[in-house]
């Protein structure tokens, strides 16, 4: 398994805190999947998400969780930064991505 280098997205210290929280609770051997799909009302979804590590993935680690993202989704997400907002009004997982050329309201759904 090659691990690259640098991380192609960064997280926020508070992301990295409940990533490390979520991982304590998953089964031995799963990877944190950054990652899209198609879908949503801009086009494509952001996927963050426990997974089984597949043959065209890159590997990286964030802070001793190991990651996975698909290579071809890299060009949509290289620069993302991720953080996690746990506050009255929002709670959960935002994505900064300067690759976006249109976002929606609800910020989980990006065009390129």
């Amino acid at each position: 398994m090659e691990t690259i280098n640098s991380t192609p997205v960064s997280f926020s210290e508070s992301a990295v805190a409940e990533i490390k929280r979520l991982y304590t609770e998953q089964p031995e051997g799963k990877f944190l999947r950054v990652g899209t799909k198609g879908g949503g009302c801009s086009g494509l979804t952001y996927v963050l998400e426990f997974d089984d590590k597949k043959p065209n993935d890159e590997v990286f680690d964030v802070e001793g969780v190991p990651c996975v993202m698909d290579q071809s989704h890299g060009m949509y997400l290289f620069g993302m930064l991720i953080n996690w907002d746990n506050d009255l009004n929002n709670r959960g997982f935002t994505f900064s991505n300067p690759n976006a050329s249109k976002t929606c309201g609800c910020g989980t759904s990006f065009a390129v």
